[in-house]
């Protein structure tokens, strides 16, 4: 059972990435998954997650509007889309399944 994030990187603010969180023996529409982030000397913080069966989404109020999850049931894959990137927004990010399983996370830099 593993959950591999991806698609982490430097930009400059207002900036956009994608991560991509893929899953292998799991089922992530099966659970809800969600985005975590955490900044160097502080605590992680969920993100955004997304509930497949209850056909909702969450966001954190200071991504709202800027963030988007999705998923791809096919790929087996959740995907966190970022524009507008600000500094603040600087953490390592992982993604989850039922806050039980984790993977390894991926890191994000916004500078200039």
């Amino acid at each position: 059972l593993q959950l591999v994030e991806s698609g982490g990187g430097s930009v400059q603010p207002g900036g956009s990435l994608t991560l991509s969180c893929v899953a292998s023996g799991l089922t992530l529409d099966n659970h809800v998954t969600g985005w975590f982030r955490q900044a160097p000397g502080q605590e992680r913080e969920v993100v955004s997650c997304i509930n497949t069966a209850a056909g909702s989404t969450n966001y954190a109020g200071d991504v709202q509007g800027r963030f988007r999850i999705s998923r791809d049931g096919a790929k087996n894959t959740v995907y966190l889309q970022m524009i507008s990137l600000k500094p603040e927004d600087t953490a390592v990010y992982f993604c989850a399944a039922g806050k039980t399983w984790w993977g390894q996370g991926t890191q994000v830099t916004v500078s200039s």
